[in-house]
């Protein structure tokens, strides 16, 4: 809960340092006296878009600083996840706004990015202001009130894993539908493309084989005439071959009287077998050497043919044409089968609707059971709030299935017996809507469990015996440690805080200035006196004020 608020240069307020209890508090003060100011000090700390506007004018930068006890709300595992130092018994929040338009977020001193401030505002402090009660008009509201008090998130969240493999295989159904009509309308050019290639007869490294022999034949006079002279120079009679033969057989004749030739004729006779087998090579090359115009014709039509294809299908070898050719191959044989494939995920489908279905079932028995006690319980907390002929009922409807499951929630509200339920919203008063609010909220804070709670005006179109009634349903959600917060203009309500503050305003020579401090029993006698008989503070309404602070 909040126990310190620090504020410093914000709009009017030069420097204020508060401390703040658990259990039910009031905040009291004339109209423009600057509670909304504070308000919206507290609503940049739940990290609400700033303004620079807002810092005090003179001042180069404005801070607003708050401390809360977190030891009975077991919040360890948010500072974890966010590498956030935890100390459940002070938690400081701190907002820094410069004149210049920069904006920085503190928790316990460790810089964190606003939207990790607004996740943690909201699991710290609930602001209910005049404005909130238009969240009557919005189902997704009245459902989640109802997913609250059935305390439905368990159930709701196995609903939602349900839904989302349901929602997601079904997508991938449509999408299946969607391909498959595309590819019936594409089957005859795939099949053309594939048959195409098919007909190609396409071979690994066929393409390097063909253009080799084709620059072979296109040089085959210069290469023949080559090979013929390198032939006549080993072979011929008086050739390389013979003479170095012949060389051999004269260097062996004298190896008995001299025995170092005999090394030399070896290695002549390695030089002989080497150059011997070099001019039969030559020779069988000769022999396959020649140029065959129908064969080079074929040749230069298959590469042609191959070129075109390559140019066709945008590739650069044959091994990416044989690709192509597979893939076509796989996908026209996708689309044989993919009737069966559709048939298959239409009944996983079907499969994952009836389980979804199955836990949206048990969600919405979860809500129409939870739905009769709110009925019963807002029937109970509105009667003594001065509608004694009053009907609340929750209608739930069924819809097709979405994220939050096949409900749609309704409240629907009557003040009179003569006057037909209706959606609470087209119906209730201002005065009525606040009730309202007020109890659904003291329904909601003992079951979240929110640390801070704080009206602002919660009363407004009421009086009387029903703000005090409504005093006294602060007082009861301000027990087990909790801590509400009223601002009023109602005595019957300021009465009954257990710690009373004023906000006033104050004329200084740097001119008009926002104050906020805690009133003693004497100041609150003054206060509410006041604010049942005006300025002028009669002493039937000092008598009155201590009536009803029991003083």
């Amino acid at each position: 809960m909040l126990i310190q608020l620090y504020i410093k240069n914000f709009t009017l307020i030069d420097t204020l340092d508060i401390t703040l209890y658990p259990g039910f508090s009031v905040i009291t003060g004339e109209t423009g006296a600057g509670k909304s100011i504070i308000l919206g000090a507290i609503g940049l700390l739940l990290g609400q878009r700033a303004d620079s506007k807002s810092i005090k004018a003179g001042a180069d930068k404005c801070v607003i600083e708050a401390r809360f006890d977190l030891s009975a709300y077991k919040m360890e595992q948010f500072f974890r996840d966010n590498d956030i130092e935890y100390d459940a018994s002070e938690c400081i929040i701190r907002r820094e706004l410069t004149s210049a338009g920069k904006s920085r977020s503190f928790v316990n001193d460790t810089p964190v990015p606003l939207s990790i401030l607004k996740e943690l505002g909201e699991q710290l402090v609930d602001i209910h202001s005049q404005h909130q009660n238009l969240l009557l008009n919005k189902q997704d509201f009245q459902l989640s009130v109802v997913d609250i008090l059935a305390d439905a998130t368990p159930q709701l969240n196995t609903y939602q894993a349900a839904y989302e493999r349901y929602h997601s295989r079904q997508h991938a159904l449509e999408e299946l539908r969607t391909d498959m009509e595309r590819s019936r309308q594409e089957t005859d050019f795939l099949q053309f493309q594939h048959q195409e290639l098919e007909s190609a007869r396409l071979q690994p490294g066929e393409q390097e084989e063909l253009e080799s022999r084709s620059e072979t034949m296109s040089h085959a006079e210069e290469i023949k005439s080559a090979l013929y002279t390198a032939d006549s120079i080993l072979s011929d009679e008086n050739g390389i071959v013979s003479m170095l033969h012949t060389a051999v057989n004269e260097l062996q004749t004298i190896v008995k009287v001299m025995s170092a030739t005999g090394e030399l004729a070896e290695r002549m006779e390695t030089c002989y077998v080497e150059l011997k087998d070099i001019a039969h090579d030559i020779s069988t090359l000769q022999e396959n050497v020649d140029f065959d115009p129908a064969e080079m014709d074929r040749i230069n039509e298959r590469l042609d043919r191959l070129y075109e294809l390559q140019k066709k299908y945008r590739v650069e070898s044959i091994s990416e044409l044989i690709a192509i050719r597979e893939k076509l191959h796989q996908r026209l044989s996708d689309m044989e089968n993919s009737d069966e494939t559709l048939k298959a995920m239409e009944a996983e489908v079907e499969e994952l609707h009836a389980a979804c279905c199955k836990e949206a079932d048990k969600l919405t028995q979860l809500r129409q059971k939870a739905s009769r006690r709110i009925e019963r319980e807002m029937q109970e907390r509105l009667v003594p709030l001065g509608m004694p002929n009053v009907r609340f009922t929750i209608d739930i409807t069924r819809e097709k299935l979405g994220r939050q499951g096949q409900d749609k929630v309704s409240f629907l509200f009557s003040a009179n017996t003569s006057t037909p339920l209706q959606p609470v919203s087209q119906v209730a008063s201002g005065g009525e809507i606040a009730r309202v609010m007020l109890s659904l909220k003291a329904m909601i804070s003992g079951a979240v469990k929110l640390p801070t709670i704080i009206f602002d005006e919660i009363d407004t179109g009421v009086s009387g015996k029903t703000a005090e009634k409504m005093a006294h349903i602060m007082q009861e959600m301000g027990l087990g440690g909790r801590q509400v917060i009223s601002i009023t203009h109602l005595p019957q309500i300021a009465s009954l805080g257990s710690h009373h503050y004023r906000v006033e305003k104050e004329e200084t020579a740097a001119g008009t200035v926002s104050r906020m401090r805690e009133l003693n029993n004497e100041e609150r006698i003054s206060e509410i006196a006041q604010m049942l008989s005006g300025s002028d503070i009669s002493a039937a309404a000092i008598e009155n004020a201590k009536e009803l602070l029991k003083i």
